[in-house]
């Protein structure tokens, strides 16, 4: 499911690796949540690579309750600092405001 790129980077695609169709916070809101990314798929590449890139464009639409709870909950369950996740988060998209959004939930996060 995830792809290594070298020793010390990790590729991550979600909809070709993880849903074409993530959405939902909560594993008990169906398959492609937010929390099931990132307990299976987000924290382990953190803990096992020194750069994880995650490549966002694949996936058909995002809502704000996925990537927050995908990205933000990363921090509040304190997995990763917001500071850590600048230092080993590589997001990918041709869309800026996605890749802002994410970086917004992370740090608020944090507050």
């Amino acid at each position: 499911m995830v792809k290594k790129m070298s020793v010390s980077s990790i590729k991550i695609n979600i909809g070709k690796q993880f849903s074409r169709f993530p959405a939902g916070r909560y594993i008990a809101d169906g398959p492609g949540s937010g929390e099931q990314f990132r307990e299976q798929i987000l924290i382990p590449a953190l803990r096992s690579s020194g750069v994880v890139e995650i490549e966002l464009d694949d996936a058909l639409g995002y809502g704000s309750s996925f990537l927050e709870e995908a990205f933000g909950g990363v921090v509040r369950g304190g997995s990763f600092g917001a500071k850590d996740l600048h230092a080993k988060l590589c997001l990918l998209s041709e869309d800026d405001s996605l890749v802002r959004e994410v970086w917004e939930y992370i740090d608020e996060a944090a507050r």
